[in-house]
């Protein structure tokens, strides 16, 4: 991957950086969060508390009827709640109860941003004890939906907009924010948001849920974590006519204008927040993805969470698929559908990996992986027409113009997709892969659901119950010929947040490519 960089940005590493250029790191903990579930008599104020009122309205530090009578007294709360004193358990309890009610994800998405913004801990609490039920609803695949309706359910700011309005002033923005220990910024541009497309500014629901499961799988604190969106218009036709659409509405800026707007921001993030916070680009279309990847890779601690850590989940779940499937990874067959960023950046950490065991070239060790775009089999007939991150995958070969010819003619053991196209792993191409496999591994990434290769029970059914298989969004058990399986789910989520603690907690100013191998 960082060779495919280093071409980018003419020979530059990530490694290759002025040591004088390093500023001391270290959050402190404001607002005693590192103890949020210890007992405190006294919650740990930055300000002087003008009234109860005003802290019942605060949800970083309301607890609701979990209020003790000794914090009731102290804080001027009586009389403001009802007289019952509910602990956090019980309160987890009925609301569970209640989510539990709501048939539509979307209603249950809302509930829980609701409470998000009455009371902080509680959310986190209900997210970390009951993280599989709920991962899916303030994550993929309900976030999709979110954004997509995102100007309908709209209640209040969760994090910053930046807009081209800001251009010439972001710094300025930067200091609107209230928090000033900013650890791990998610950023979007809302043009890529998962399958969906450009969703513009209302995108925003990407970041705010990342940033979700930085606490509570990665234990970063709330207060340190910043969603921001950068505005630069949509090209998306219906958002531009609907009137509850949040954004700004004109078509997307490109080019310099695009560029120097992101440079600012670049450039204001680490004036305000110091060397080492960390900026996870996210859902950036292709063209924006690599080359913000690239410019920025050498002077900034960022890394791109399509690019790199799709690549780094994956890679791990094949690792763990090889116990099944047998053999090296060397000695397997890669065949990708779609060559986008999260395709290209796969196969890169894959070909790394054979490369770091094998002590053979990347050059060498890539010739093992094909992929296959929406014009077929990328070959190097066609390296004259493709865009720069595609180029390192044109091995001589005849040109092949669908998948399933792909998958006729290479025969791999192991089946990518990351397209964003649903339904592609068609029966063919599934029954295809089990003809010459005893176990075809079957990885549909592609999020969400709607937007997944296949589902679990086709793979299982078209292969009779030989496939391997995981998928980017979760798929419920299915029982085939009187056999349960349980689909694996290859999503970053097992991966960014503790990519991000570990980057944090070592106070690392670059990323490299071993960090990933080694997630």
């Amino acid at each position: 991957m960082e060779s495919t960089m280093k071409e980018m940005r003419d020979g530059a590493s990530v490694l290759d950086f002025d040591s004088k250029s390093t500023v001391e790191g270290g959050v402190e903990d404001v607002y005693g969060e590192d103890r949020a579930t210890e007992d405190q008599l006294v919650t740990p104020w930055t300000i002087s508390v003008a009234s109860g009122y005003c802290l019942l309205r605060d949800p970083r530090h309301n607890k609701g009827l979990a209020f003790t009578e000794k914090e009731r007294d102290a804080h001027y709360l009586r009389g403001l709640l009802p007289p019952a004193v509910i602990s956090q358990q019980l309160q987890e309890k009925k609301l569970m109860n209640s989510i539990r009610q709501y048939e539509v994800p979307l209603q249950k998405y809302v509930a829980m941003m609701e409470l998000e913004e009455r009371n902080e801990r509680l959310f986190y609490k209900l997210l970390i004890d009951n993280v599989e039920e709920l991962l899916p609803v303030v994550y993929t695949p309900t976030v999709g939906e979110a954004c997509q309706k995102y100007g309908s359910i709209f209640r209040r700011p969760q994090g910053l907009y930046i807009s081209l309005k800001e251009k010439g002033k972001i710094l300025e923005v930067l200091k609107n924010w209230p928090e000033r220990s900013i650890q791990v910024i998610v950023v979007t541009d809302g043009e890529r948001i998962l399958g969906l497309g450009d969703l513009g500014c209302q995108g925003m629901g990407i970041p705010v849920g990342k940033l979700a499961l930085y606490t509570a799988l990665g234990g970063i604190r709330p207060s340190a974590c910043l969603p921001i969106t950068v505005d630069v218009g949509t090209n998306n036709e219906q958002l531009l006519k609907d009137e509850f659409y949040i954004g700004l509405r004109q078509r997307r800026a490109t080019g310099q204008e695009y560029a120097e707007l992101l440079d600012e921001f670049m450039s204001a993030v680490k004036q305000n927040y110091g060397e080492k916070v960390l900026i996870q680009f996210e859902d950036f279309a292709n063209h924006n993805a690599f080359e913000l990847l690239a410019k920025y890779g050498t002077t900034h601690l960022v890394f791109n969470d399509d690019i790199q850590g799709t690549a780094s989940v994956v890679l791990a779940g094949v690792v763990a698929a090889l116990k099944l499937i047998g053999g090296t990874l060397a000695e397997h067959r890669f065949l990708f559908l779609g060559a986008g960023e999260a395709g290209t950046g796969i196969a890169e950490l894959i070909a790394l990996e054979i490369s770091k065991q094998t002590k053979a070239p990347v050059e060498e060790t890539r010739k093992k992986i094909c992929l296959v775009d929406s014009k077929g089999l990328i070959v190097s007939s066609r390296k004259d027409s493709l865009q720069h991150f595609k180029k390192p995958w044109a091995h001589e070969h005849e040109p092949v113009n669908n998948l399933l010819d792909a998958v006729k003619v290479i025969k791999p053991t192991i089946l990518i997709g990351s397209s964003g196209v649903g339904r592609t792993f068609t029966k063919e191409v599934i029954e295809a892969m089990a003809s010459f496999n005893e176990k075809p591994l079957i990885l549909a990434l592609s999020n969400p659901t709607s937007q997944s290769e296949c589902t679990a029970e086709e793979a299982y059914t078209w292969s009779k119950g030989r496939a391997i298989f995981a998928s980017g969004s979760p798929f419920d058990p299915f029982e085939y010929n009187g056999k349960v399986f349980v689909p694996g789910q290859a999503n970053n989520a097992y991966i960014f947040p503790g990519f991000g603690l570990g980057l944090v907690i070592s106070g690392a100013i670059r990323v490299h490519d071993d960090m990933l191998l080694a997630a």
